[in-house]
């Protein structure tokens, strides 16, 4: 009798000490590894890689926890046998169920890069170049080569491309992203021009676009693009010359920042002083605005503007006036 009492007890002794392993365990996966860790650890988890190496680079960084016995309990806990490459992100208040779940699952950190409207194709390609984990296919592709791995119909990449904020994930490449870009921008135009108004000065949604660019590059005041459309859409229903700096500047070769007298009396094609109409191509990246603006210009009795000394502008519709106000915001002569 007394050896069955015995048995009994060791029996049930030894399953409270399995009951409290197991709920040991399970208590010390669940805990946050490093609840006041500053430093998030940037795992690359790629071929090759195993679960082991895992609990090796995470106890290193936080400097915690037994790795051998972490990989162990993880084992017996959860499933460490199918996780997803890429590249995670991993802070001390998670707990080791939270970094096999997200590696299963393979929730991948993700960057984002906002393409800034007004910019040229050269500049974004210069910004994407600096940008980690991303990687750079473009930058010894020719115009027609990049024309062709983005899907671009168009004569120039300028203009044809959405600014708008983009995310990404580790390894994705340039190219990805410009693509998107195109494809963004693709259905942004077409809704612009389905929408477009009847004061719209333009024939085609490619048109659409350079007009945009220019209005983008004229003025970042939300507020004024309409009165800026408004502007061009005047002077191009009387057959006036846009007479647009910006554009003018486009055509520059390794312009130095200075706009002289030489460089408005050469005909280019983009310089809109000598020549008539729209130029060839977009001369930056528009925004959404820029394109509303531009299927949508304000009706105003406007033909001129200039740069006040505030950021935005003053708007005339006589050349005397417009003259005035040159004289007094740009000569400084009241």
């Amino acid at each position: 009798m007394k050896k069955r009492l015995i048995l009994a007890l060791l029996v049930a002794a030894f399953v409270v000490s399995v009951v409290a392993v197991f709920v040991a365990g399970r208590w010390y996966l669940s805990q946050p590894i490093q609840s006041d860790a500053s430093t998030p650890l940037l795992l690359d988890f790629r071929g090759g890689a195993t679960a082991r190496s895992v609990t090796i680079q995470v106890t290193e960084h936080f400097k915690k926890g037994n790795s051998a016995l972490i990989y162990r309990l993880s084992q017996v806990f959860d499933d460490v046998d199918h996780l997803q490459a890429g590249l995670y992100e991993i802070n001390g208040r998670q707990s080791w169920f939270d970094v096999w779940s997200m590696l299963s699952q393979g929730r991948e950190k993700t960057f984002t890069v906002t393409l800034v409207e007004g910019l040229t194709l050269e500049q974004w390609r210069a910004q994407l170049k600096q940008l980690p984990y991303l990687k750079d296919e473009s930058s010894e592709l020719d115009p027609a080569e990049l024309r062709q791995k983005l899907g671009v119909t168009e004569t120039s990449i300028e203009g044809v491309l959405l600014p708008e904020t983009y995310s990404y994930r580790a390894y994705t490449t340039d190219i990805a992203i410009l693509k998107q870009a195109y494809q963004s921008m693709q259905q942004v135009l077409e809704n612009a021009w389905q929408e477009r108004s009847d004061r719209c000065p333009v024939n085609s949604p490619y048109e659409l676009l350079i007009l945009a660019s220019i209005i983008e590059k004229e003025t970042g005041l939300a507020d004024e693009r309409p009165l800026v459309a408004s502007v061009f859409a005047n002077r191009l229903a009387v057959g006036m010359r846009l007479q647009s700096d910006p554009t003018t500047i486009y055509g520059i070769e390794n312009f130095d920042g200075n706009l002289t007298r030489t460089h408005l009396r050469e005909k280019t094609e983009y310089n809109t002083y000598r020549i008539n109409g729209l130029p060839p191509t977009p001369i930056a990246m528009p925004g959404k605005a820029s394109i509303k603006a531009a299927a949508n210009p304000a009706r105003s009795p406007y033909y001129y503007f200039v740069a006040d000394k505030s950021g935005g502008h003053v708007f005339s519709e006589t050349l005397e006036e417009h003259q005035q106000a040159v004289r007094r915001y740009q000569l400084n002569q009241e």
